[in-house]
């Protein structure tokens, strides 16, 4: 299966730069909109055959131009919402307490699964419920399916995942609005990232560092 891990549009929040990650968050700004209906174009070379969107309002208003284009409905999952800030909800990403939500996410990525973020969830939950919807999309036989999500759960989901994508890199790549990363695989026989946010990922074992972009220095 080929899979399209999209970040939703910009939000108030982002704008703020705060963890808002509770259900049913804010809708979009008015760029997030513009975003959100570029993204047919931006995807018009993909035969999606199933999308999805989280529980989050921001989602859903992102899918809604790509569904509308495609013919599609919008699928529903709460196991691909962002990941729980818990205590840390709500503050400022650029404080001492908002960094440690990032250095919890990278530590599940890196197999600390056990760890909770504070007032939260741990990260053997969060990685349970994203493989879960996941996994619903590869039984559903699609070729192709999109998913639009949330910046750190992708992140989190893909370096722990994807046998070629380190926590390294996706620790330094943070994905900007509607940024896509693509993989192909299956939950039995692994995950490859294809592409991330429009730069070609090299497979494990090429030239450089797993996960490192072909042609950037290292």
């Amino acid at each position: 299966m080929r899979l399209l891990l999209v970040r939703h549009g910009q939000t108030p929040s982002n704008v703020d730069f705060l963890l808002d990650t509770a259900v049913p968050g804010p809708g979009l700004t008015a760029l997030g909109e513009r975003q959100a209906a570029a993204l047919p174009e931006a995807l018009a070379d993909e035969d999606i055959e199933a999308l999805y969107a989280s529980t989050l309002v921001r989602t859903q208003l992102t899918a809604m131009p790509l569904a509308t284009a495609r013919g599609l409905d919008v699928l529903v999952r709460d196991g691909i919402r962002e990941l729980t800030a818990g205590d840390l909800e709500m503050l400022s990403g650029d404080t001492e307490q908002g960094a440690l939500y990032m250095k919890t996410v990278f530590a599940w990525a890196a197999g600390d699964t056990a760890l909770r973020m504070p007032g939260g969830e741990s990260g053997a939950e969060a990685l349970a419920r994203y493989d879960a919807v996941v996994a619903e999309a590869a039984g559903s036989g699609a070729g192709t399916v999109a998913m639009v999500s949330h910046g750190a759960a992708i992140r989190m989901w893909t370096a722990a995942r994807a046998d070629n994508v380190d926590v390294a890199f996706a620790a330094a790549r943070p994905l900007d609005n509607t940024g896509v990363v693509i993989l192909e695989g299956s939950p039995a026989d692994g995950w490859k990232a294809l592409t991330w946010a429009g730069a070609t990922v090299a497979a494990s074992g090429d030239s450089g560092p797993a996960g490192r972009p072909v042609g950037e220095p290292a």
